[in-house]
């Protein structure tokens, strides 16, 4: 039985957002707001919560807060009735509280190994399944926050790549259930690649070297501009920004070249030349109330066009055509570095959803100087190995 579920227009809508406090919970909040939205946001930085609900209601908005972890389902559920009392409930629940570590994993301890586990992952089984209790009858949206890394692991990030692993086996389990019982809920992943937040300012850093945004890094307008889309439009995924699913077809399809690249080049691109921060938000909040951070790379973004077409598919494939062949003849001439990354990071997922018979062999394809192509590359990898 096929469920026809109709989701209201922003301005009609009342969002519930975890990890508000900063960040991508943070500029979508605002977004959100000023579509008409009303907000309940939620963190566990109150001081953070007074000035944003300040700030919104100041120009015509409407938002309450909570004060939450999300890790403790009883807290959740005070989200859950702060939305009931104050509007009579919620459309939409966007579970986007995170924290991050970098380090070994056999350098972190257990402790923070459970605790990351615990906001990551069991925070969104928490605010998901009381987000279903509540939409079962009446219908709505929920929105998860995976990552990149769901796909595709990355050194020093382990335990986090581990979490949102979780999140999309978890995420997906639940839609089949929901799908199974009819119920009308649309139900949606999204997997940034890295954005330009605090989240690199906040992670706990193991390390004797600042914790750097790795290139390229987006702009958290683009992961709201996706949320406040799948609010409105039944969505089952989207990747923020072409780097991201270029990533994840390479770890589905050449994953032994993947995790060779991994190793030679991820460490160093996560690692900046500065010192880390002694003060981190892992037990604890943060200094919250910022979209952008501090570290290196992470206080700015690129706009993603690969995203913004996904969104938009009828409305830009001719565009998208005719920047894919000027994208792919800059990276096949080789002119310059800047253009053959900004080429492989767009057209490759463009030629995986658009053209899936030949995407493969072409990504296959692409020559890496003094190594070969990849598919080369894979090979002699496992020979090696074998």
């Amino acid at each position: 039985m096929s469920v026809i579920l109709k989701q209201k227009p922003l301005a009609e809508q009342v969002i519930v957002i975890t990890g508000a406090s900063s960040g991508i919970g943070l500029t979508t909040a605002l977004a959100a707001a000023k579509k008409g939205a009303k907000v309940v946001l939620a963190s566990r930085n109150e001081m953070a919560l007074v000035d944003i609900c300040a700030k919104i209601k100041h120009k015509g908005g409407t938002a309450v807060y909570v004060v939450a972890d999300v890790a403790n389902r009883g807290e959740i559920d005070a989200i859950v009735q702060k939305a009931v009392d104050e509007f009579g409930g919620f459309d939409t629940w966007v579970n986007d509280a995170g924290i991050g570590t970098l380090g070994r994993l056999d350098q972190i301890s257990e402790e923070d190994h459970k605790r990351l586990f615990d906001t990551n992952f069991w925070g969104i089984v928490n605010g998901s399944l009381a987000a279903v209790a509540h939409l079962r009858e009446k219908g709505g949206t929920i929105i998860n926050l995976g990552s990149e890394v769901s796909d595709a692991a990355v050194p020093l990030q382990g335990m986090y790549a581990a979490s949102k692993h979780a999140v999309k086996g978890f995420t997906n389990s639940l839609r089949i259930e929901l799908e199974e019982e009819a119920a009308p809920i649309s139900l949606t992943l999204i997997k940034p690649a890295a954005i330009a937040t605090p989240f690199f300012d906040h992670a706990k850093n193991y390390t004797d070297r600042e914790f750097k945004a790795p290139a390229p890094v987006y702009a958290p307008q683009e992961v709201a501009n996706a949320i406040l889309h799948a609010a409105t439009h039944p969505t089952r995924e989207v990747y923020i920004g072409g780097a991201s699913k270029f990533m994840a077809g390479l770890q589905a399809h050449t994953p032994t070249f993947y995790e060779w690249f991994s190793s030679k080049f991820m460490v160093k691109a996560q690692q900046g030349d500065g010192r880390p921060h002694t003060r981190n938000n892992l037990h604890e909040a943060g200094d919250d109330g910022y979209i952008n951070g501090r570290n290196e790379g992470a206080q700015s973004g690129r706009k993603s066009l690969y995203t913004r077409a996904s969104l938009h598919p009828v409305a830009t494939s001719a565009a998208l055509a005719g920047i894919a062949l000027v994208g792919f003849a800059l990276f096949k001439g080789g002119r310059t570095r800047k253009a053959a990354l900004g080429a492989a990071g767009f057209i490759a997922p463009f030629l995986q959803d658009k053209l899936s018979k030949t995407a493969l062999p072409k990504m296959k394809k692409i020559h890496i100087p003094k190594l070969g192509t990849i598919e080369d590359i894979e090979k002699n990898l496992r020979k090696r190995a074998a």
